[in-house]
């Protein structure tokens, strides 16, 4: 853990680090003839059917992102939300959600929606730090409400049905979407003037005409989920389902020219390649773990501690909680999860559940200081944003998401009763 933290501080990019530190491994730990699995590993995965899922779910989030969609939403939002406090923030949230889903990637769901709806909130007369932090916080509901690359990638590492994975992630996912538009309703009932009143004048018509937006995006998440639910598709063939919707969307709201198309399959290239030499690099990394021995350890270790099993999954928790402070999201996910996953399946805890708690970790890491993926999105995003106004908007709402994580520890049927009535 430590040489891959320095390794890290060095500026490498995450899967060479990864992998750099395997090669360390089988150097200073194993026969070297057990470098041949690197190989191995990369060709198994390469060939992998099931990663097909992932530049389609990749190139489904581009397409959507390329279209007004995402404004749209926005606007449909706080129409129907104006009546509540803070509704431009709430509304922000509820067009996380809706976006989030069917795109299923964090950064590019605070980028999209954040593009438009943190320059009307500030000129609302918003504080800037709720206007960010709101922002960088939907943009994780896009890892949890399914589908979700991040579960694809536990999935993967696990071996568990993501499918499972997916049902699993729509009530927690709803829930933390409430969670959090209470702590914005929070913060405006303590402080008023963090979010003064705007009202938006508008007639019934305009409030149906709104919902134009929703209603695609919609149909392509249940298009998707459906397929899936009805066993009509797997979850790779319901990413086909998915990537073509967008596309169709896209080419609906014309908004696929050739600079379009372009941006599209260049940054679901980028994208797919960066994520298949994370899962090698990792997976590498997970061998020479287990050769060593070190999961197996582990587990022993904390099934063998007298303390209640919910105390060991704090302390889980607690460890990724600080991690994530310092490593990107799915580096997180690579490091940790081949070293606790047995441990937490031999504590008699169901790895389906296991993964939701994991993918809200990430959520968390993702708006954690000083490497949060998404602050450094809404940086890029409103170029003249201040970085202290962004953290200090974002910390508040670690609060709910770690809250969702203590609700789903002592009350697990908050994930798993979907699954259960799916089968």
């Amino acid at each position: 853990m430590v040489v891959l933290l320095l390794f890290l501080a060095t500026g490498t990019p995450v899967a060479v680090a990864t992998g750099l530190v395997g090669i360390l491994g089988v150097y200073l730990f194993l026969p070297l003839g057990a470098i041949t699995q690197l190989a191995s590993i990369a060709y198994a995965q390469s060939a992998s059917f099931v990663l097909v899922v992932v530049p389609l779910f990749v190139m489904m989030g581009e397409a959507l992102a390329a279209t007004t969609i995402g404004r749209d939403l926005f606007t449909a939002a706080q129409i129907w939300l104006r009546k509540l406090p803070g509704s431009l923030a709430i509304g922000t949230i509820a067009a996380c959600a809706v976006f989030g889903g069917p795109c299923g990637s964090s950064p590019v769901t605070a980028a999209t929606i954040g593009s438009m709806a943190i320059p009307e909130m500030i000129k609302k007369g918003y504080k800037p730090s709720l206007a960010y932090g709101v922002t960088a916080a939907g943009g994780t509901l896009g890892i949890l409400i399914p589908p979700s690359i991040p579960m694809v990638l536990y999935g993967v590492i696990t071996e568990t049905s993501i499918g499972d994975l997916f049902i699993a992630g729509i009530v927690p996912g709803i829930l933390m979407t409430i969670m959090l538009a209470l702590t914005v309703m929070y913060q405006v009932w303590r402080d008023p003037s963090v979010a003064p009143h705007a009202p938006i004048e508008t007639v019934e018509a305009e409030r149906w005409t709104s919902l134009k937006a929703v209603i695609p995006i919609t149909l392509l998440g249940v298009a998707i989920m459906g397929s899936i639910y009805a066993g009509i598709a797997t979850p790779t063939e319901a990413g086909a389902v998915g990537a073509l919707g967008s596309l169709l969307i896209a080419l609906w709201l014309r908004a696929l020219n050739r600079k379009a198309i372009v941006r599209i399959f260049d940054n679901t290239s980028r994208t797919t390649a960066m994520f298949v030499l994370l899962i090698v690099a990792g997976l590498f990394s997970a061998f020479v773990l287990a050769r060593l021995g070190i999961p197996q350890a582990t587990a022993k270790m904390l099934t063998g501690l007298d303390i209640p099993p919910w105390v060991i999954l704090v302390l889980i928790n607690v460890l990724l909680a600080v991690l994530g402070m310092f490593m990107d999201p799915m580096s997180l996910m690579v490091v940790i999860v081949p070293v606790f996953f047995p441990a937490v399946v031999a504590l008699g805890y169901d790895p389906v559940w296991f993964g939701v708690i994991i993918t809200i970790n990430i959520e968390i890491a993702a708006i954690s200081p000083p490497v949060g993926f998404n602050l450094f999105v809404l940086k890029t995003v409103v170029p003249d944003s201040n970085m202290k106004d962004i953290i200090q908007g974002s910390l508040i709402f670690i609060i709910p998401l770690a809250l969702g994580i203590l609700g789903l520890i002592a009350f697990p049927e908050i994930a798993l009763f979907l699954v259960k009535m799916m089968k």
